[in-house]
């Protein structure tokens, strides 16, 4: 139901012992722009409806709703050209497209 990549468990390992920080790291359904809601990450404490998973020294938090919702989940860290960064993914997809799927990108009013 859950999986981290060796690189993205180093990066976040890494992370949290620069900034001296014990926190959990919770998965969670992110506000997106255009494309619409996407997950992502964040630090956070753990609450009566997660599901914890512990890789490594870090505890990774999930919603149990959410986890039903979205299926098996995925970290990865993707370096790129243009910048590097961590990929969430899931089985089931959880973006239902964003307010420029009605054209309205092509005024400019959400997108750049």
């Amino acid at each position: 139901m859950f999986e981290i990549t060796e690189k993205a468990l180093e990066n976040l390992t890494s992370y949290l012992q620069q900034n001296k920080t014990e926190s959990a790291i919770r998965i969670a359904l992110m506000q997106g722009g255009c494309a619409g809601p996407a997950l992502g990450l964040a630090l956070d404490d753990a609450k009566d409806n997660d599901t914890t998973f512990n890789k490594g020294t870090i505890d990774f938090l999930i919603e149990k709703e959410l986890l039903s919702t979205c299926g098996a989940v995925k970290i990865d860290f993707v370096e790129a050209e243009h910048g590097s960064g961590f990929s969430i993914t899931s089985t089931n997809p959880v973006g239902g497209g964003g307010g420029c799927s009605s054209g309205s990108c092509a005024s400019g009013s959400c997108c750049s």
